[in-house]
């Protein structure tokens, strides 16, 4: 990392003006390579300061409410509040103020409000920290707000925001049980297998990262292969597989897999990965739909709005409006009838998709039983489900509220259907 903060903290300025004034999500920006001139430690840490400030928004919106006669241009907004979230989150308010207004004064248009942002700033640093704890906790937007509330209720939307708010912890999918690392490394096992870790730290200097031991997968993804329960000497397909956190579990189990997906770049970081593990898939980049064979399992994670992944993703309330979900949902819906002409008799297929709204859950679930031909819900019996998460059409509805004494998981629906032999 540089000896300044100012590459870093200028880049998450810049990842912010993406996401709020452009829609882009800070993951496309990754893949576009908008940080890629930076030093690996500053990319990281702009990263960190984007998505901490854009978890804590509305809050700090309100404070800097307080210190404005006017909105400022959006690259000054967006710098005070980069510096707000670093101000709160315990930064040195010497090296915050003076880095960002640096950083204001050096810009070819807004330089003059450099004077400004000092104030604030410096304002901000003496009277505002105290304030953090009766804030309200940040609410969804209310183009998703809405929908949720109208799905599960106000209560546990609100559960939901306070999940999204703390954050997420990083959970490990360690094949042959958690057990065994459950001392080596700071952490839980959760009722589901994986290990959770609260404060890790980096990653890649964790005992068993080098040799491939484990690998990073929130533990509410890993039921969709649970479910699947891949067999070795099975062929499976999994469609829609990268980041591929999901193939490895399938491989894991000794089952013969393929993975697909249209993007060769997310493919490329399941081909580390199995280099790391050591193990084996078939990966192919490609379209869904040109797939042909017969598998005796498929897993089909299809696209899908990502509203239950928030809590690691808190970009996208901000970079996504919903007017693109009605094309989603027709997707899918293609998606779920080419795979399941994919099973082979005696087969199954596990839908899945990341989301909180039922029209990718639930809904999408029921249209499914209704018209593929001899198609039936399997029961779920998984250690670390609650019957209270099995749904009318014999889904798994999983969402971020769920286990809060344990840091909550992101939100999944799963459906496994099975087909007649």
């Amino acid at each position: 990392m540089s000896e300044s903060g100012i590459p870093a903290r200028k880049a998450a300025i810049h990842l912010l003006e993406k996401v709020t004034a452009e829609g882009n999500l800070i993951s496309e920006c990754m893949a576009a390579g908008v940080l890629d001139a930076l030093a690996p430690e500053d990319r990281a840490r702009a990263q960190r300061l984007a998505t901490l400030t854009l978890r804590w928004l509305e809050r700090v919106d309100r404070l800097l409410a307080r210190h404005l006669r006017k909105a400022p241009p959006d690259f000054v907004r967006n710098a005070l509040r980069l510096g707000t979230a670093e101000l709160i989150a315990g930064g040195a308010a010497h090296g915050v103020v003076n880095d960002v207004v640096q950083i204001i004064g050096r810009h070819r248009r807004h330089g003059a409000l450099k004077g400004l942002a000092n104030a604030v700033l410096r304002k901000v640093a003496q009277t505002e920290p105290a304030k953090w704890e009766g804030l309200r906790i940040p609410r969804l937007p209310n183009w998703l707000r809405k929908p949720l509330v109208r799905a599960w209720g106000p209560e546990a939307v609100a559960g939901m925001e306070r999940a999204h708010f703390a954050a997420a912890p990083v959970d490990l999918t360690i094949p042959g049980g958690a057990e065994a690392w459950a001392d080596r490394l700071p952490g839980v096992i959760l009722p589901s297998g994986s290990l959770r870790l609260n404060d890790p730290g980096q990653i890649s200097a964790l005992p068993g990262y080098d040799e491939g031991a484990w690998w990073v997968q929130d533990a509410a993804a890993t039921f969709a292969v649970h479910w699947l329960a891949p067999k070795k000497g099975e062929t499976v397909l999994d469609l829609c597989a990268a980041p591929g956190g999901k193939t490895m579990q399938i491989a894991a189990t000794g089952a013969q897999v393929r993975a697909v997906d249209s993007s060769a770049n997310r493919l490329e970081r399941l081909r580390q990965n199995l280099a790391r593990t050591g193990l084996v898939a078939n990966i192919a980049t490609g379209d869904v739909f040109d797939e042909t064979g017969a598998y005796d399992a498929v897993l089909l994670d299809a696209p899908c709005s990502a509203t239950g992944t928030i809590r690691r993703h808190p970009d996208l309330p901000f970079a996504k409006d919903g007017s693109e979900f009605g094309a989603l949902i027709d997707l899918q819906s293609a998606m779920i009838d080419h795979a399941w002409s994919l099973v082979r008799p005696g087969g199954r297929l596990v839908f899945c998709t990341c989301s909180l709204l039922p029209d990718e859950g639930e809904v999408q679930g029921e249209e499914a039983l209704a018209r593929l031909p001899g198609a039936t819900a399997a029961s779920c019996d998984l250690p670390g489900v609650d019957p209270a998460w099995i749904t009318e059409e014999g889904g798994l509805r999983l969402r971020p509220d769920y286990w809060p004494e344990l840091g909550g998981m992101d939100g999944f629906y799963v459906l496994r259907l099975n087909k007649p032999a």
